[in-house]
């Protein structure tokens, strides 16, 4: 089985800005082979190469690398990949809450700036590290991004709340099961980012629709609601090389996702979600008026 990606196409339907930093991407190397406990490498091996076209296709200036599952606690390939793209690129790690400060120091030397928690299966660090993290992650300015299923959110409201660092909600929150504006989970969602150091992911909207393609109606109702309620707390990401894809069917246009999300946040907030919301949580640079 192989799936080609689609690594070019055409324009966006938008005016984008200037500056677009991608907040969710993976990139795998063959020098570096999958660890025990994780769901093995993707097929096609998807590479640096490929994902810079992509981002040529984009616009997108700068970009945010996330430890694979794949890699599970091993951030040897992450590391790599950091390197090659210098300051264009900063990382999100596989970090333990008992890390020395040595470790950490040399992690943050070669531009992590965040440690994932990813509380579904196949993660590396679930949710119960979160709270031993967060001594460690706000101790050091590091973000923490967050992915669990959205529909627990009530039972990990505590820890959530209570959290010094800044976090983001990946995937949309990941509401599983659909849920309505009124429901306890989106006032959960919203205290949350009330709070000031929580930010809400645009990213892989077909991980978790139960209408999917091409709309993503019940994941388009609560992306929209958070990008008025706060545009200010709201990023995107690619979550390019879209590895639940299987085959070539349901591998999808990184140009209409794009547009798709840009078609869920008033025109005013583009520039937001796309540049300055995650350029202030990841520590970049904001490109030069």
């Amino acid at each position: 089985m192989s799936i080609e990606r689609t690594l070019t196409g055409r324009a966006s339907r938008h005016v984008l800005p200037d500056g677009i930093i991608d907040t969710q991407s993976h990139i795998y190397a063959p020098d570096f082979p999958a660890m025990p406990g994780g769901p093995g490498l993707p097929i096609g091996m998807p590479d640096e190469k490929q994902y810079r076209r992509v981002c040529s296709w984009l616009g997108i200036s700068k970009t945010v690398v996330t430890v694979a599952n794949a890699y599970q606690r091993n951030n040897d390939c992450l590391l790599n990949v950091l390197e090659r793209f210098g300051t264009d690129a900063h990382g999100v790690a596989a970090i333990p809450p008992d890390i020395d400060d040595k470790s950490l120091t040399t992690l943050m030397d070669h531009g992590i700036v965040g440690a994932r928690i990813m509380d579904l299966p196949g993660g590396a660090y679930n949710f119960s590290y979160i709270k031993g993290l967060d001594q460690k992650t706000s101790a050091n300015e590091l973000m923490i991004a967050v992915q669990f299923d959205g529909n627990t959110i009530t039972e990990k409201f505590s820890a959530l709340v209570n959290l010094k660092s800044n976090f983001v909600i990946d995937h949309h929150g990941k509401f599983f099961k659909p849920i309505e504006l009124t429901s306890i989970e989106v006032d959960r969602l919203k205290q949350l980012i009330d709070r000031g150091n929580c930010w809400y992911k645009f990213a892989g909207c077909y991980e978790s629709s139960a209408i999917g393609a091409p709309h993503y109606t019940d994941v388009a109702k609560i992306a929209r609601f958070i990008a008025d309620y706060a545009p200010e707390r709201i990023i995107w990401g690619t979550n390019w090389p879209h590895n639940g894809a299987k085959s070539q069917e349901d591998y999808p246009d990184d140009m209409d996702l794009l547009d798709l999300t840009l078609d869920w946040v008033p025109s005013e907030h583009h520039e937001r979600l796309l540049v300055h919301n995650p350029a202030e949580l990841f520590r970049f640079a904001l490109p030069a008026k």
